[in-house]
């Protein structure tokens, strides 16, 4: 999935949000999915991860027994922009909502 090289122009796959999920399930690397479009992720330094530990690890300490969540880099986000739908495997992300129930 994601884009290829023609001519030196890229030109786009486009997939649904249905194959993108199903092929999520057996894919060796963690992929982005934005409006159609998928782009594979890229590894992460020591430093960038500490970083979003350190992150992480204050909003879990302020957001105690707030009922939100706190999530760090494995859990995907899914968005529906006004635009292009999109899921993504952000840093670190806070919901508190309690319809973020979705298991995909």
């Amino acid at each position: 999935m994601g884009l290829l090289r023609d001519k030196e122009t890229y030109h786009p796959l486009k997939f649904t949000v249905e194959e993108y999920l199903d092929d999520e399930k057996s894919a060796p690397e963690r992929r982005e999915y934005i409006g159609g479009e998928v782009f594979a992720m890229a590894g992460a330094s020591e430093e960038h991860e500490k970083v979003a530990l350190n992150v992480a690890s204050a909003f879990l300490a302020h957001l105690r027994g707030s009922g939100c969540k706190v999530f760090k880099g494995d859990m995907k986000l899914r968005c529906k922009p006004s635009l292009a739908e999109t899921f993504y495997y952000p840093d670190v992300f806070v919901t508190c909502s309690p319809k973020d129930t979705n298991p995909i």
